[in-house]
């Protein structure tokens, strides 16, 4: 599975609006909090969606296709 430039962008469009609303916030603890919360959430998308999804024991860890590939 790779991402595209179109699939990285169509994500980023859709966190777009977020990221411009963080300029209401007059206090800038609230808007880094918050800014955080969204590129964090858009960085997940964009690892899952390059590598997989993420398993629902984080302690196990197991071969990724994505990962391998560039190795060989």
């Amino acid at each position: 599975m790779r991402m595209t430039k179109a699939d990285y962008l169509a994500l980023a469009e859709t966190r777009f609006e977020a990221l411009c609303a963080l300029a209401r916030h007059a206090d800038f603890y609230t808007f880094e909090k918050e800014f955080n919360q969204v590129w964090t959430g858009m960085g997940r998308q964009v690892l899952e969606q390059t590598v997989g999804p993420v398993p629902a024991d984080k302690r196990k860890k197991t071969v990724s296709t994505a990962a391998t590939a560039r190795l060989k």
